[in-house]
């Protein structure tokens, strides 16, 4: 019996390339860094149900090759420049629907993880994540779950609980704190869902700026996040 072939050796991308398998999990890769871009390519290469169709620095890019591509799943980071991941992802789902989001970010604000849920995602990663964890984190959401840092789950169920329990209170208008003219316009800001970025660029103030205002709203409210902030701004009649 004639002995097993060589496994075949890996070639860049040419039009005669075989197709992968039906099996395999079509993956776009997108992010601004291309060091941290080429490591997670080299990673997902090593699993044979993984096929990374290509990779993207941008935002606009990725909405390009989303749709040329119309890959299973995009992994893809928060911030970018130009065209955010958050978003991007509106502008991906309108041109395929059915594409899954796995958005890996530094940042650990419960606001961005409820902007990318928010945008369609159902993957949140931080970048702290094993690289292990990457391909389980992948096949996770080909399959329809929805796979979220720890850390940050913690927060989003914490989040659920805090609202479960105001539902559950009786409907009252809250006692309003003495928020100043500013804080006011930023929360009217914020319970409209824009983000630090969109409030600054409104009111002519820097996103650190918004940072400290939104912090220092929170406390005055003696609420733990912008979510609450934003029910208590409605039944406070800031917003009608």
């Amino acid at each position: 019996m004639s002995p097993h072939p060589p496994s075949p050796v890996r070639l860049p991308h040419t039009a005669e390339e075989p197709v992968a398998p039906p099996s395999s999990i079509r993956v776009l890769v997108v992010d601004d860094h291309a060091l941290f871009r080429r490591g997670l390519v080299s990673v997902l290469d090593e699993e044979e149900d993984i096929d990374v169709v290509d990779e993207a620095g941008d935002g606009e890019e990725a909405v390009r090759l989303a749709a040329e591509l119309r890959p299973d799943v995009i992994l893809m980071d928060v911030m970018m420049p130009g065209s955010t991941g958050i978003e991007a992802c509106p502008r991906i789902r309108a041109k395929v629907p059915e594409v899954k989001f796995v958005m890996l970010t530094m940042s650990d604000e419960e606001s961005d993880l409820f902007e990318a849920l928010k945008a369609g995602a159902t993957g949140y990663l931080l970048k702290e994540i094993a690289v292990t964890d990457i391909a389980r984190a992948v096949r996770s959401i080909a399959q329809g779950r929805s796979f979220i840092n720890p850390s940050m789950a913690t927060k989003l169920i914490g989040e659920f609980a805090g609202l479960a329990k105001q539902e559950s209170s009786p409907p009252s208008r809250p006692e309003i704190p003495e928020l100043t003219p500013r804080e006011t316009e930023v929360l009217k800001l914020l319970a409209r869902s824009l983000n630090n970025r969109e409030i600054g660029e409104r009111l002519f103030i820097t996103e650190n700026t918004v940072k400290n205002h939104v912090r220092n709203i929170l406390e005055k409210l003696q609420v733990h996040s912008r979510t609450e902030a934003a029910i208590y701004a409605v039944r406070a009649e800031y917003i009608t």
